[in-house]
């Protein structure tokens, strides 16, 4: 139903004013080593290098974390809907701590990734279990209006991070990047353990571990796949990554198949019956997919065809970033006005307007608008992310709060590493075929050979000594080749963002029967499902 609607609900937990905002001083501490990982280490890596070596797998220090990070995410939720957000909260803060803690004392780059993947095992339960806990202990209303919070968590860690890893590494050593959080997540323990009071269990929960264990070994093949194949369509679709991805596909089938016959399956599929469900968890996934497209893009088409700094690139991302938090907080209070479904089209739209500037935007075309375009799309984010994840939470039973959150956030990050590999295949191939063209062309001023070389490793646009080897002749095409391929890849996260807003236009408008009229004399907006117990009583805390 659309109109201007105040929306209220009540909080699954009911506890003191007091004891929910020490709970929320421990979520968002909680989420802040997880936010502040993310931006710290990479700051400290050149340093890394130098200590332990192991150049040819720098980018495993990172993907081992992403693949890890993002496989359990689903596995958390639902092992949270059986025993307890705060025992599964507290379970991933100590999984994140020995990761933590083994990173610092690494000896060799080996070491270093493995224990990082042990992080990442952690870090998949930091953000998920804790929106949902706020969930749990706050009103739709006051959901809504939380969203500062989280965006000043997340805009905290992205500025503090570069600069506290850079003074630490310096005056320190990179060792303390990692023990710095230590402190930090077990204050955030703490708290939970004291403050957040869940009822007791009633009976022994059935844990499908079959079907746990058989998602994560699909979807980490399948993100194997997509790491390691970003670099070009030949590497995307080679012999190895083609048998990853089938064996993939079979052990997601298997996956399938045993999930409709255990007791409580890992991800109950009756969820996606719940329109609302189904279609925010595809609107996201393809929001993914163009967000970290503009995430990894963009500075690389900054440095690569505009001559930016790797200084300017980076504070490209400023803007896209105070946009999103922005427009989260307005996302929020629209919700209390009007539909998540007017405001998901709303975001969308936005969303696929910066990408269409972004896909025209030339070499020649001022900056000022490309600071323009990333506002756009922050704002088109940050409208979208908060809207459909409050959607899904408010159209779910409790007992499936946390692994329909956790589904929001997984289907993000799978689109994400999707789209960075897609895209990144995509720019490499249009590169070669731009230069191999001009070369045909022109060989006295670029050879076929020296074309293909800087197509396969155009790390010449970035890195100022192989940059000045290059004539400026040479150089100019290179940049030209570079602007030309990117601009395929904003094209691709245009069209994945209109397939979004197609997709919202699904969402179910919400009815006669969802409302609540007469309360207090006024007119409220309720879920389309109540998140309370079977008496219709909200649950209280022991």
């Amino acid at each position: 139903m659309e109109g201007n609607l105040e929306i209220k609900d009540k909080p699954l937990l009911e506890m003191s004013s007091k004891r929910r905002w020490f709970v929320t001083i421990g979520v968002m501490t909680g989420m802040f080593i997880a936010a502040f990982e993310t931006t710290v280490v990479g700051t400290a890596m050149p340093t890394v290098i130098a200590s332990l070596g192991g150049i040819n797998r720098y980018s495993w220090v990172f993907s081992a974390y992403i693949v890890t990070s993002t496989v359990t995410v689903p596995v958390w939720g639902k092992l949270s809907d059986l025993y307890g957000r705060r025992l599964l909260y507290q379970a991933g803060i100590l999984v994140f701590l020995i990761g933590t803690l083994l990173s610092g004392f690494s000896n060799s780059m080996t070491q270093l990734i493995i224990f990082r993947a042990i992080q990442g095992l952690g870090a998949g339960a930091l953000v998920p279990l804790g929106v949902t806990i706020i969930g749990d202990i706050f009103t739709l209303k006051e959901r809504s209006r939380m969203q500062a919070f989280f965006g000043g968590v997340w805009g905290l860690s992205s500025i503090i991070g570069p600069l506290l890893g850079g003074f630490i590494t310096d005056q320190l050593s990179w060792r303390w990047v990692f023990f710095v959080n230590l402190p930090i997540g077990i204050v955030a323990a703490i708290i939970i353990g004291f403050a957040l009071k869940e009822p007791k269990l009633t009976e022994k929960p059935s844990v499908d571990y079959v079907g746990a264990g058989l998602l994560m070994v699909a979807i980490s093949l399948m993100m194997l796949v997509m790491v390691e194949g970003g670099t070009s369509l030949a590497t995307l679709f080679s012999p190895l990554n083609i048998a990853l991805l089938a064996l993939s596909v079979f052990l997601l089938i298997i996956f399938f198949i045993v999930e409709k016959k255990v007791k409580d399956p890992i991800i109950p599929f009756e969820l996606f019956q719940n329109k609302t469900v189904s279609v925010s968890v595809g609107a996201v996934f393809l929001a993914g997919v163009a967000m970290f497209g503009a995430i990894s893009f963009v500075p690389l088409f900054a440095q690569g065809a505009l001559e930016m700094t790797a200084t300017q690139a980076g504070s490209l991302m400023t803007p896209l970033m105070l946009s999103w938090v922005s427009m989260s907080i307005l996302g929020g209070r629209l919700l209390l006005k009007t539909s998540y479904r007017a405001v998901a089209i709303s975001g969308f739209i936005i969303l696929t307007t910066g990408f269409t500037f972004l896909s025209m935007f030339q070499r020649e075309t001022a900056r000022g608008w490309l600071y323009f375009d990333l506002v756009l799309v922050g704002a088109g984010l940050g409208l979208t992310m908060l809207t459909l994840l409050i959607a899904v939470q408010q159209t779910v039973e409790r007992n499936q709060l946390g692994i329909a959150t956790s589904l929001n956030q997984f289907s993000r990050s799978i689109g994400g590493a999707f789209g960075v590999a897609i895209m990144g295949a995509f720019l490499t191939a249009g590169l070669a075929t731009q230069l191999n063209d001009f070369a045909k062309n022109n060989s006295s001023v670029l050879t076929v050979e020296r074309a293909a070389q800087l197509a396969e490793n155009p790390n010449a646009l970035i890195e100022p000594t192989a940059k000045a080897s290059l004539s400026p002749e040479v150089l100019n095409i290179l940049q030209d080749a570079m602007a030309k391929s990117i601009h395929k890849v904003f094209w691709i996260g245009t069209i994945l963002s209109l397939m979004a807003l197609g997709m919202a236009f699904l969402l179910p408008k919400q009815t006669k029967k969802d409302e609540k009229i007469l309360v207090d004399g006024e007119q409220f907006l309720m879920a389309e499902q109540t998140m309370i117990d079977p008496k219709n009583e909200p649950i209280t805390e022991n």
